[in-house]
């Protein structure tokens, strides 16, 4: 299971990090991937990072303003948001993969319960 926090109501143009941390297991050989799911869209990738390398990877239109970092001492993977856009309201979710970022959501074998991120205009 994974645990996401830190999402909540923000002004445009704010920012917010987001958690994701594992329950009942480490990180170890996993890679962590962060998506959304705002209402009536499928759910899309925002980026990848490998716990092995630190390598990341974000999908198209994400690299400006998001980034993901890992804290290997708290277990811990970021998702640092930056200058939000009401477009970005959604739910956020971590999941994992094994073993490195792959790009397929097909991959993702566990995940968290999401966290609403919600802004405002």
């Amino acid at each position: 299971q994974l645990v996401e926090s830190g999402g909540g109501l923000v002004q445009a143009g704010g920012s917010l990090r987001l958690s994701c941390t594992p329950s009942g297991f480490t990180f170890a050989d996993y890679a962590i991937g962060w998506f959304r799911q705002a209402p009536g869209k499928a759910r899309e990738g925002v980026g990848c990072i490998n716990d092995h390398d630190g390598r990341t990877y974000y999908a198209d239109s994400k690299t400006d303003r998001f980034t993901i970092s890992i804290d290997y001492a708290r277990n811990t993977v970021y998702l640092q948001m930056n200058n939000l856009k009401p477009e970005d309201t959604a739910v956020y979710y971590c999941g994992v993969e094994s073993p490195a970022c792959s790009g397929s959501y097909s991959r993702y074998v566990v995940w968290g319960q999401g966290t609403q991120v919600t802004v405002s205009s």
